[in-house]
């Protein structure tokens, strides 16, 4: 049994063996892709001088307080006035100032009597006030957006303003899930007797979505090892990428994915962790036709394995196309915990802010069945190997789930 650290060390040393692999995707595909390259202006950002207000644009001089109107200029509607300290436009949001103006006014500070307008009383106005300069957000040619961004809502403004229709991305690796166990049913049956419903399989289809990759189910498989092992071997024969099974990997009468795995060439790199929940974990790598595949045996549990699944896979995954999701906090407990082992605890929690500061509430349940408990949490509470019992008001990391 290996530590949580020395765990992620091994599969990040063989997860930076496969090759990032790019693609070109349309702009309006591009939501939660990873950049493969960095993006350029390729023009000046703004690309002229432009009002940031509705308002009159001026040549400023301070004992000046009116000005008879010589037009008005919209956004996208430009037309030269040749502007004197006299002499002003109406120019609206957007619109391009003209060469010898360098104020604006907004229309809230002026009354308009048609052919002049005035300053209101005890109105001041400052030379260069509501312009926005050309080139002020960026110049031509300098960087936008750098590699290894993940694409938001709030990036789909500048690559448009920028002209990149499409998009340089990471292609999103194909993640093979089977899920065994003769208990599980599909969830649109009712199970009954001893039988329950195979959570997992749907969960960690969304959970691999979730992460910005492409789930390949492989399905349901009972106990029965001659099936299992099939499955296993198409699995690992297809054009995959990583393959995970939930289920059989403990050291019960029919675990026996761990043995299947190792006789079928995976090389194992680890087995059992010092964690809680999800002890059970199996790590290992497969080569087939010159690819390099990971192998993870998640346990059956479905609260073992999404956070099994959240810490190992898509912990390093992200940490692999350098995302920063910000979805680890330090928060304050609320209440003491109690935690007597050498194990790191991965404890469901209720994050909370108050005041810029961050508190978390300690779920009550750590049942590795509570789905309920899962369902209620919104962060993970890790407690470290060395740490005891930590006490109400110890500030303590959070992975926001």
């Amino acid at each position: 049994m290996i530590n949580y650290g020395d765990a992620i060390d091994i599969i990040n040393a063989e997860l930076s063996k496969i090759e990032k692999r790019t693609e070109i995707v349309d702009l309006l595909d591009s939501l939660g892709r990873i950049l493969a390259k960095d993006v350029f202006s390729d023009i000046d950002q703004p690309p002229f001088n432009n009002s940031a207000m509705d308002g009159i644009a001026v040549k400023f001089n301070s004992n000046i307080k009116s000005w008879a109107v010589l037009g008005e200029i919209s956004a996208g509607n430009f037309e030269e006035y040749n502007i004197d300290e006299n002499s002003c436009v109406r120019i609206m949001t957007g619109g391009k100032i003209p060469v010898n103006a360098d104020t604006v006014i907004p229309i809230e500070l002026i009354s308009d009597d048609g052919d002049v307008i005035t300053l209101l009383d005890d109105m001041s106005i400052k030379r260069n006030q509501h312009i926005r300069e050309k080139a002020s957000d960026l110049h031509i040619g300098m960087l936008a957006i750098k590699q290894d961004t993940q694409i938001k809502s709030n990036h789909i403004p500048m690559l448009a303003t920028c002209g990149v229709g499409k998009v340089t991305v990471y292609s999103r690796l194909k993640i093979g899930l089977l899920v065994t166990g003769d208990e599980l049913v599909e969830i649109s049956e009712k199970p009954e007797g001893d039988k329950i419903r195979a959570s997992n399989l749907y969960t960690l289809i969304l959970a691999i979505k979730e992460a910005g990759h492409i789930p390949v189910s492989f399905g349901l498989v009972g106990d029965d090892r001659s099936l299992t092992e099939e499955k296993i071997i198409t699995a690992l024969n297809s054009d995959i990428d990583i393959f995970i099974t939930t289920g059989g990997v403990s050291v019960g009468k029919y675990d026996f994915i761990k043995e299947i795995l190792q006789q079928n060439d995976i090389d194992e790199k680890f087995w059992s962790v010092n964690i809680k929940p999800g002890k059970p974990v199996f790590f290992g790598t497969y080569k087939h036709n010159n690819k390099h595949k990971l192998v993870f045996g998640l346990p059956g549990n479905p609260v073992s394995s999404f956070v099994t699944f959240l810490v190992f896979v898509k912990y390093t995954l992200d940490k692999y196309y350098n995302i920063n999701s910000n979805n680890i906090v330090r928060a304050e407990l609320t209440s003491d915990l109690n935690k007597k082992d050498g194990k790191r605890h991965f404890s469901r929690g209720m994050l909370y802010k108050k005041d810029e500061q961050y508190f978390v509430v300690d779920s009550g349940s750590h049942s590795s069945g509570d789905m309920a408990g899962l369902s209620n949490a919104n962060c993970l509470i890790v407690i470290k190997e060395e740490r005891i019992s930590p006490k109400k008001g110890e500030k303590i990391e959070c992975i926001v789930i």
